[in-house]
């Protein structure tokens, strides 16, 4: 009877995980068309699209992709979270040659990197946090508003997005202060850049880098 109960629950187990497995989602068949026409854009690296591409799709393939599918099946696509990934990593808008024709508006890239936050905090809070900080520093840079401008265009009633905010601006703050410190002693030193790279231990590309920036905005 023993053994007859051990093998019972031993094949009754893989059937148990597979219940409790949540079945793919099926593709909307235009995603598939999408990939078949434009593989750069739709492909295994999603791009951020231009703003216009849903008419510029209708023109280009009437017949293929009808305009009430479409916007269902783009919808699907712009809310997935590889195209919020691609969003949130500072990458340009794509036409559909995925040629980069337009930066992604700062709002767009902060939301896109707190939304991907959320989805991903539940499952490793440690490295979803590590990751937003970091892509966050980047968007406040690339932003062109200054640390002022940035923290009084983007705030959150969250107090944890709240908080994340308020730690990229910091470390913002804290790379900026670097710098400005670092131009200050290169212009006292009358070193070359190499020579000055060398003496405080940068490596040659971040010193030149660094001593060439211009801090974006007020602090």
């Amino acid at each position: 009877m023993t053994m007859t109960q051990d093998s019972s629950d031993t094949s009754a187990a893989p059937r148990k995980a597979a219940a409790g497995r949540k079945a793919p989602r099926p593709v909307h068949p235009l995603l598939h068309k999408l990939y078949e026409l434009y593989p750069r854009l739709f492909g295994a690296r999603f791009l951020p699209l231009k703003v216009g591409v849903f008419e510029d799709l209708v023109t280009a393939h009437p017949q293929d992709l009808p305009a009430a599918e479409l916007k269902v099946a783009l919808g699907l696509h712009t809310r997935s979270t590889r195209y919020i990934e691609a969003v949130a990593s500072g990458l340009p808008r794509h036409d559909l040659k995925a040629q980069p024709v337009e930066p992604v508006a700062p709002e767009h890239v902060h939301h896109a990197i707190l939304e991907l936050f959320k989805r991903r905090n539940g499952k490793s809070p440690e490295q979803a946090r590590a990751q937003a900080l970091r892509q966050l520093e980047n968007a406040i840079e690339a932003s062109g508003l200054g640390r002022d401008g940035y923290r009084e265009r983007f705030t959150s009633a969250d107090d944890q997005l709240q908080a994340l905010i308020g730690e990229a601006l910091a470390a913002v703050a804290q790379k900026d202060a670097r710098r400005e410190a670092l131009k200050r002693a290169f212009a006292a030193s009358g070193k070359t850049v190499p020579e000055f790279a060398q003496m405080y231990g940068l490596d040659l590309d971040e010193a030149t880098e660094l001593l060439s920036s211009r801090e974006k905005g007020n602090p």
